[in-house]
């Protein structure tokens, strides 16, 4: 079996396993998930590995959304990582947003299995090694709890135990961008999946991402997309 999916989950935990392996890649919003050795949550730029008869437990708000792969096989890189996360390069990256849009767009079984065997073919030039240092994640932590909140530089700095010149340091080579960047991506796909999945108004949702200004969030918004928040509401 493989097959490729977009999936929401609930908030309360749930636990199960499966005979197949599984790929589960955010799109908008993070998931909390304790598989093998691993427990904590998995965000945008992030995919967990669960293999054939791994349990694993899981909960994610239900406005996110994630890229999900059911498939019985995995390239030699994924299956002998001792990891369960991994950073997603970026070629990968750009062609999992390519398959969320066709995958919204139509169904065409040609193209998906199309898209199946180039999709492996990027997973065999992923590097599996876990490069986020584990002072900086109890800080993606609080920072996916509550995107509302006047993150600053010198608070989350506290929480990894780091000067801030250390945790900038620190925080660019573990994710590959500055904290401020990052930010803003969670953000920014935050209120993608919002506008997009909800009826919440643009005021509202601004608010929820960290913006105080509707239209200085608006600015933002068509700054990153390419297009003002209204053209995402139902």
């Amino acid at each position: 079996m493989d097959h490729f999916s977009i999936r929401a989950y609930s908030n309360k935990m749930r636990g199960h396993y499966h005979e197949h392996h599984q790929l589960v890649l955010p799109l908008h919003g993070s998931i909390y998930i304790s598989v093998g050795e691993f427990s904590g949550l998995v965000s945008p730029g992030e995919c967990v590995i669960i293999k054939a008869g791994q349990r694993h437990e899981f909960r994610a708000s239900e406005e996110a959304r994630f890229l999900v792969l059911d498939t019985g096989r995995l390239p030699d890189n994924l299956m002998s990582s001792l990891d369960e996360k991994f950073a997603v390069n970026s070629p990968l990256m750009s062609f999992i947003h390519f398959i969320e849009q066709q995958l919204q767009h139509q169904v065409n079984q040609a193209l998906e299995s199309l898209t199946y065997e180039l999709f492996q073919q990027l997973l065999v030039q992923q590097s599996c090694a876990r490069r986020i240092d584990k002072r900086i994640e109890p800080v993606l932590d609080v920072i996916s709890q509550d995107l509302s909140r006047q993150h600053s530089l010198p608070a989350l700095a506290r929480v990894a135990c780091l000067s801030p010149t250390q945790f900038k340091k620190v925080f660019k080579e573990s994710l590959g961008v500055s904290f401020q960047v990052y930010l803003t991506r969670l953000r920014m796909e935050k209120a993608k999946a919002l506008l997009t999945h909800t009826d919440i108004p643009v005021s509202l949702v601004a608010g929820r991402v960290g913006y105080l200004n509707a239209s200085a969030f608006s600015r933002r918004f068509r700054q990153y997309f390419g297009a003002s928040p209204k053209t995402f509401l139902q």
